[in-house]
């Protein structure tokens, strides 16, 4: 449908067709007057059909029809005798007639003809032209070729695509920016575009001007000539470059992720597994205390295995949280200058147990001089205990352990190696991950979670060393070599650490308050061994009742409460004044940094994690008047 805009412009055009064509007729009739004097009557329509030639060019068939009928009746009137009149009485005057018809109407059709001729022409150029625009502003690098290969255009996108400008590229063969290991494919696209086979998205690489290789997606199609056959070639080049790194990036994504999902998966397992080990035996013992008989040598027994598989998942559960914190950032280093040699004799002391129980034999090879370093004693007696815990486990029972430390180029080379299962090369790279436990059949899966020597590679790295490992292949042992910077005054010797006076033993009043009945009833047993005082209570609102009622010298106080939770009991307690001054000290299973900062915040003096370490508990207690605003790290 016309638009009206069209619609106007269309009317405006005709109106100007018909107003040139009536002005050529008045100028015709015109015309034939001045010449009068010298024509008289001969040739009385000789203006006439250049005004019809005129009106057929402009306006079509149409005014040239009128200007022809108009015209005649004119010049008749004026120019043919009897003049002023209109007579057809004469038979000459009707064969001029017919003979004026019938040139006007050959005047017409050739006019019409030309004209039609001539805005195809024009509606061809402006198709063309508007063709050319495209091409130039196209995105798309679009080049035509010859069948012999010749570039014969070129447009701007070509041009920022491959950096050759057109006046560089026209004239010259394809195969400049085809690189030499690929040239074989233009034969192949030549054969299918003489056949009359297009090329669509065919997926290859490009040469820039500068070498650099790209992805390209070509689609070639054939031009033909008038008579149909095959005479080049026309082509649009795509950079897909972006396009296939992405999708290379997506699918390593999918791959990573199957890959994390499948280890998660693993690793929950294993956590499962882990647990359920220590789960077992305090099962057991708690059972056997029950039912059986409690004599002296069952108790210790019972007692020393539940304390070990405490430990066991309290290992874990810290290990966990370890992760946690260094993935979030959230961990600090307490760096001194300390000397090497103590540390490593605390890891072998923690991983006696373990090396004793396997029957492996541990050689340690240390330096004559003193080692010094700035680093966090803890975290650094944690790196090598990971390292021969990993030997431990992965040395069939009897094997043979080596820990040596060195000083090489101002560094403290720590190695740890063992004759066990060893690594196959492929998985040295990967051995590092996250939840990455390189075998993970039965016979292996003893405790650990996998992440132990994540745990590793992160604490050296945060105290600027590296770690690396090394193994020939499977069952040819392995070995873990850690870098550390030395301290530049290594030869000055660390100040002697000041032993710390024993605490006094003074019965203390204490409240505890957790909504777990065994877990408050097991503290105050512990606590009642040792001389305290306890008062239980489970939940907010009776930890205020109690607490007003027996003003206890100390609250053991969980966070997590019905009613009232800790912080809220805190809160409260710190209202009073009797309470300004009462010990109050968090005793939960938060044991982030943001979770300290928050108990702080409430008003706690001490924040401490479940499973409580017994020992830190009661020498709290013996130093109530010191325990102000106390909030060293839980262990």
């Amino acid at each position: 449908m016309m638009t009206p805009a069209r619609s106007g412009e269309s009317v405006r055009t005709a109106a100007a067709a018909w107003a040139v064509s009536l002005g050529a007729l008045v100028a015709a009739v015109l015309l034939r007057q001045l010449l009068d004097p010298w024509l008289g009557d001969a040739l009385p329509l000789v203006t006439v059909f250049g005004a019809v030639a005129a009106a057929a060019w402009v306006g079509g068939h149409r005014p040239a029809a009128v200007v022809a009928v108009l015209g005649y009746a004119a010049c008749h009137y004026l120019f043919i005798p009897p003049r002023h009149g209109i007579d057809f009485s004469a038979s000459g005057t009707v064969i001029g007639l017919l003979a004026y018809l019938f040139t006007c109407a050959l005047i017409v059709v050739f006019g019409e003809a030309i004209r039609r001729a001539q805005a195809r022409g024009a509606s061809q150029l402006h198709a063309a032209r508007l063709l050319a625009s495209i091409i130039e502003s196209s995105d798309d690098a679009i080049i035509s070729k010859g069948l012999d290969g010749i570039v014969q255009s070129w447009n701007a996108a070509a041009e920022r695509l491959f950096g050759y400008a057109a006046a560089e590229a026209v004239g010259r063969h394809i195969s400049f920016i085809i690189p030499p290991d690929r040239l074989s494919e233009e034969d192949l696209i030549i054969s299918s575009l003489k056949n009359g086979r297009r090329v669509d998205h065919f997926e290859t690489e490009r040469l820039r001007s500068d070498g650099r290789r790209i992805l390209v997606s070509l689609t070639v199609s054939p031009v033909h000539d008038a008579d149909g056959r095959v005479i080049g070639a026309s082509k649009i080049v795509r950079d897909i470059t972006e396009r296939k790194r992405a999708e290379a990036e997506r699918e390593k994504l999918v791959t990573d992720l199957s890959d994390a999902d499948r280890r998660k998966n693993e690793f929950l397992a294993m956590l499962a597994h882990e647990l359920r080990n220590p789960l077992a035996p305090i099962s057991n013992a708690a059972r056997a205390l029950r039912i059986g008989p409690t004599d002296e040598k069952t108790l210790r027994t019972a007692s020393a295995m539940l304390e070990r598989q405490v430990t066991q998942m309290s290992r874990l559960v810290e290990d966990l949280l370890d992760m946690s914190r260094i993935s979030r950032g959230r961990i600090d280093l307490r760096r001194e200058r300390v000397a090497l040699a103590p540390i490593v004799d605390q890891a072998i002391e923690a991983s006696r147990t373990l090396c004793e129980s396997m029957h492996h034999e541990l050689t340690v090879s240390l330096p004559t001089g003193p080692v010094y370093l700035d680093a966090d004693p803890a975290r650094l007696a944690q790196v090598i205990g990971n390292l021969l815990n990993n030997a431990c486990k992965f040395t069939d029972p009897g094997g043979r352990l080596r820990l040596t430390v060195e000083v090489e180029s101002e560094e403290a080379v720590i190695r740890v190696g063992d004759n066990g299962i060893g690594i196959e090369p492929a998985h040295l790279s990967g051995l590092f991950e996250m939840f990455r436990q390189v075998d993970t059949s039965l016979e292996r899966s003893r405790d650990g979670l996998g992440i132990g020597l994540t745990l590793v590679k992160t604490l050296v790295e945060m105290h600027g060393g590296s770690v690396e490992a090394h193994s020939d292949g499977l069952g040819r042992g392995s070995e873990f070599v850690v870098r550390l910077p030395v301290l530049a005054d290594s030869q000055r010797p660390a100040p002697a650490p000041v032993p710390e006076a024993p605490a006094s033993r003074v019965p203390r009043r204490v409240l505890i308050v957790d909504d777990s009945e065994d877990g408050a009833a097991s503290l105050a047993m512990l606590l009642g061994l040792d001389g305290h005082e306890t008062h239980l209570a489970h939940d907010g609102i009776a930890a205020l009742e109690a607490a007003d009622r027996l003003r206890p010298d100390a609250v053991l106080l969980d966070i997590g409460l019905p009613g009232l939770n800790g912080y809220e009991v805190c809160a409260r307690l710190r209202q009073q004044s009797w309470g300004r001054d009462l010990v109050v000290i968090a005793l939960t299973g938060w044991g982030q940094e943001e979770d300290r900062q928050r108990s702080r915040d409430a008003g706690f003096d001490a924040h401490l994690v479940k499973p409580v370490d017994s020992a830190r508990l009661l020498k709290l207690l013996a130093e109530l008047p010191e325990v102000r605003n106390l909030d060293s790290p839980a262990h």
